[in-house]
Order: C-alpha cells, then sequence, then structure tokens
C-alpha cells in the first residue's frame, strides 16, 4: 500500500489525454508492424519507475513484435482515472492496480479473467494468498507483482541501549519497551498512526475484521473489534508513547521521527525500505529491526496484505490482449521481479525471486520472514473502501476528541451505506 506518491495532476491528464488506449492505436491493428500496447504504471514516479521503465525497453528489445506506450500514473489518482476510463471504453491495455481494486475493477467487467493464459503459466510459483487475493467470483483478474505488508520496525541500538534482547511479542509487551526506551534513551520508544489501515492488526490480532464477508455483516463495532481498537487506542497515551498527531503531514511526521532516531519503533511497510536507510539511524542498514506485528488477545499476530497485481483490460482486443498478456508474464518472472526487488526494496510474490542477492537486504529478508502473518482481503469489491469512514473518524479518537463508542457508531453507519446488503 503506497503513500506519498508525487506527481501534479496537470501532467497526468495530459499524459493520459495522449494515450487512451482501449485497442484502439492506429499502429497496433496494423498485421506488418508491431502491436503497440499501454501501460498505466502506479509506481511512485521517483523511486521506483525508473526501474520499470528500464524493464520495458528490456521488453521490448526482446519482443520486437510488442511496443509498450508506458504512463506513469499518480497512485492516488490511478483507482478514479482508470474507472472512468474503462467506462468510456478507453482504458489503457495493463494496470499496476492495488490488489484492493482488483476485484472492484473485475465486479464492473473490466479486467480480463486470466485463468489459463500466458500471463498465469507460472501461477504455481506465486504465493497461493497473493492468488487469491487477485481472484473473484472464482476467476483470477491479476498477476501479483509486488506485495507487501505491515510489520514492527524498530531501531536496534535503542532497543538494546534500553535492555531489550527481543522486539516484542504483544501489544502489552510494546508498551513496556516504550517506557524502557523512554527511561534508558530519551527518545519515544513507539508512535502509532491514527489511518484506518495501520489499526488492521489490533482487529486481526482479536480474531475479527471491520466486516465478516462471508456472512454479510458489519463488524467493527464487535465485542472483539472494540476490545481490539481499545488496545490501539491506548498506545497513544503513556510513557514513551507519542501522541496522536491528526495532522495533513502526520505520516510523514512519524517516519521523518523513526528514520532519525526520535523513535524507537512504529509499525510501516516495506515500501519505506529504501527511505529508512536514507535516515541518519539507518546509515548501517543492520540496525534496521523488521518484527511481526504484536499480537493481540487471541494469540496470532496478524497484518494486512497489500501489493499491487497486474491487470489486462477486458475492453482491448484480441492483438491487444494477446500482446498484454506476454508483457504481464515477463513483468512478473522471477528474473524481473528479483531485479525489482534490488532496484527498488519491493517485495517479489514469488519465492524464487527470493535470491540470496535479494535477502542479502536487511530489510527485505525481514519482510520476507512476516509475509506469513499477513492477511488477505475478502473478495469484497468495497472492502478498501471501508478504510475511508476509519480514516474519518480513528483521529478524533485517538486525540481524546470522540469516544471510541461515538467513533465507532459513525464509522458503522458510514459502512453500513457501502454495504446496503450487510447487517450489524
Amino acid at each position: 500500500m503506497r503513500r506519498g506518491i508525487a506527481a501534479t495532476a496537470l501532467v497526468a491528464s495530459l499524459a493520459l489525454a495522449a494515450t487512451a488506449c482501449g485497442g484502439g492505436d492506429g499502429d497496433g491493428g496494423k498485421a506488418d508492424g508491431p502491436v503497440t500496447i499501454t501501460w498505466w504504471d502506479t509506481s511512485n514516479a521517483t523511486n521506483e519507475a525508473p526501474t520499470y521503465k528500464a524493464l520495458v525497453r528490456q521488453f521490448e528489445k526482446a519482443h520486437k513484435g510488442i511496443k509498450v506506450k508506458y504512463v506513469n500514473v499518480p497512485f492516488d489518482q490511478a483507482q478514479n482515472k482508470f474507472d472512468t476510463a474503462a467506462g468510456a471504453k478507453g482504458a489503457p491495455d495493463v494496470l499496476r492496480a492495488e490488489v484492493g481494486w482488483t476485484p472492484a475493477f473485475a465486479k464492473k467487467s473490466y479486467l480480463l479473467p486470466l485463468d489459463g493464459t500466458e500471463a498465469l503459466a507460472e501461477k504455481d510459483k506465486i504465493q497461493p494468498n497473493l492468488i487469491e487475493q487477485a481472484q473473484f467470483e472464482g476467476k483470477t483478474y491479476g498477476v501479483p507483482l509486488v506485495t507487501d505488508t505491515l510489520a514492527l520496525v524498530y531501531n536496534k541500538a535503542l532497543f538494546k541501549k534500553a535492555g531489550i534482547a527481543e522486539p516484542p511479542a504483544t501489544w502489552a509487551d510494546l508498551k513496556k519497551d516504550a517506557a524502557l526506551v523512554k527511561e534508558k534513551t530519551g527518545a519515544d520508544g513507539y508512535w502509532a498512526s491514527t489511518a484506518g489501515y495501520y489499526a488492521q492488526p489490533f482487529l486481526y490480532g482479536e480474531g475479527t475484521d471491520t466486516v465478516d464477508a462471508g456472512a454479510k455483516k458489519i463488524t467493527v463495532r464487535s465485542p472483539a473489534a472494540v476490545k481490539g481498537l481499545k488496545e490501539w487506542q491506548g498506545l497513544f497515551d503513556g510513557k514513551g508513547l507519542h501522541k496522536a498527531d491528526v495532522t495533513a503531514d502526520a505520516y510523514a511526521h512519524i517516519q521523518d521521527a523513526f528514520v532519525n532516531g526520535k523513535v524507537a519503533s512504529i509499525v510501516q511497510g516495506p515500501w519505506e525500505l529504501t527511505n529508512f536507510y536514507k535516515g541518519s539511524a539507518f546509515t548501517d542498514k543492520d540496525n534496521l529491526g523488521v518484527a511481526t506485528v504484536p499480537a493481540g488477545s487471541a494469540g496470532k499476530p496478524g497484518a494486512p496484505t497489500g501489493g499491487h497485481n497486474l491487470s489486462v483490460y477486458a475492453g482491448s482486443d484480441k492483438a491487444h490482449q494477446d500482446a498484454s498478456l506476454t508483457f504481464v508474464r515477463f513483468m512478473t518472472s522471477a528474473k524481473t521481479q528479483e531485479r525489482i526487488a534490488l532496484k527498488n526494496g519491493t517485495l517479489p510474490t514469488r519465492q524464487d525471486a527470493y535470491t540470496a542477492e535479494v535477502k542479502a537486504d536487511p530489510g527485505t529478508a525481514g519482510y520476507q520472514k512476516v509475509l506469513d502473518a499477513a492477511q488477505p482481503r475478502p473478495a469484497l469489491p468495497e472492502y478498501s473502501s471501508l478504510w475511508t469512514p476509519m480514516d474519518s473518524e480513528l483521529p478524533k479518537i485517538a486525540s481524546g476528541k470522540e469516544s471510541l463508542d461515538a467513533g465507532l457508531a459513525s464509522i458503522e453507519t458510514a459502512m453500513a451505506k457501502l454495504l446496503p446488503e450487510f447487517g450489524k
């Protein structure tokens, strides 16, 4: 799940206007010329896109009959832009889609089912839970390109100075460790996020979620959910626990404090690995600790699974779809995923891409070890939208401006509007 993708709307709109494809590129229809497909890449334009551009050139060199028109689309705009373009029969041939978008677009019949195609020829090499997350109503609509999850990342030097030998196994342990760090080092021990996505581990730790998709029930106010979110609420007040930051720049504030040694631990994803290493606290990469998020009272830790799939537009003609399937297979191959991991610090979706060179990076190796605790999202098209009401209410709860009960009541009401067929 990427954050903070920077690009101007003007540049994006001009680029998109010039590249809407839908199988209608003039040069792509010629039998004696190469097929030109359009790829919307939603990666970070500064840190990640150069790697993908280089891979496009490599692909074209190896596949003379296919040209790829590369367009970098700001992540925070891409979902709506693709929805609009696909509805108008002018979407790109290939989309790098956040995993939560895949079932939503599949429900609208915008995506091509990939089962039995060249794109999924090596399906057995990809982690099964990631394939599951790319499915809707029994069909697969995306090939996992990169994956991620949340972990507890910590400053080993500060932990050692505080006399802490192992990362905390539970949230109660985390509170104790945070107090020790403050006492022994002067730094804060832990700084929590008020964003809904980062509250998921507290729900999973109690064996629940915001919804029960199978039972068609909203569960964000269930006893288990309330228990987990009370635990979350308690991590904003106490010795070594940083107070809630409810400003628009909260994400950046937390990140900056961690990479510069002002806070000993946070919950974060691998998309920040390259930025961790730019901070003064992690010039020595081995100082970065990565551990499974602490467990709740249910005894098992859990974190949301994020990442991106490559999907093919159902509205393209056969020539463009065939070329797109070839491109998707190349981009999700073991060799390509290894290169992406080495250049961008992201996590491969297949085990054979975790080569010795990839695992030589302590951050990548650390995140690979915590992937077992990642929980696949239900194949519910509206699921990702459920974080929106949480993002609205949780900051009020964390800062003491609203009670947990009142905040959860508001969240439940908002979720009911998104899921009118679900009960409470």
